[in-house]
């Protein structure tokens, strides 16, 4: 099925958008009205790895696991018109906010290129300090994955993707 996007006002996009959201949220792929990215991919991650997803209120991390150890879950959408590996801002890491950085990259169709399970030590090593953010900048480029003590998740996520790509009844 091809949608002609070209044939609808802004508005009428807009408001496509908004039902969009509406019917991901219904489905629980997104749990916000945000950037669906970081929902998506907090979803993913938490049901490929059997994650227990955390409360908004949180701070510093998105998961736990059955023994208690906290992930951050971070997601970059890459396009042609953006194709940075930089994922958003990381605070705090001198307080140990998580023990995991589960990270993600997507194609411009949502489509996973490659995803990983990082050690902070790995995430601390790898990362800089913006000044300006006050906060830590991490590019995850696939070359992470070498890195010791990553796990890549990428055939993880695309299974689980798999196994629940299915139309709502």
């Amino acid at each position: 099925m091809s949608i002609e996007w070209g044939q609808y006002t802004d508005r009428e996009l807009l408001g496509h958008y908004a039902g969009l959201m509406d019917a991901l949220r219904t489905r629980n792929v997104v749990r916000s009205s945000n950037n669906p990215i970081a929902d998506y991919a907090e979803m993913l991650v938490a049901n490929a790895l059997d994650l227990r997803l955390a409360g908004r209120s949180a701070s510093g991390f998105d998961a736990t696991d059955a023994t208690g150890l906290q992930y951050q879950i971070k997601a970059r959408r890459r396009t042609p018109q953006n194709s940075s590996t930089q994922l958003s801002a990381l605070r705090n890491l001198e307080k140990d906010p998580f023990h995991f950085l589960a990270a993600v990259m997507f194609e411009a169709d949502f489509s996973i290129q490659y995803a990983a399970v990082i050690p902070l030590a790995v995430v601390r090593q790898l990362s800089g300090w913006s000044e300006h953010t006050k906060s830590h900048r991490f590019l995850f480029r696939r070359n992470v994955l070498e890195q010791p003590g990553v796990q890549d998740i990428t055939g993880r996520l695309n299974a689980y993707i798999e196994s629940k790509d299915q139309r709502a009844p």
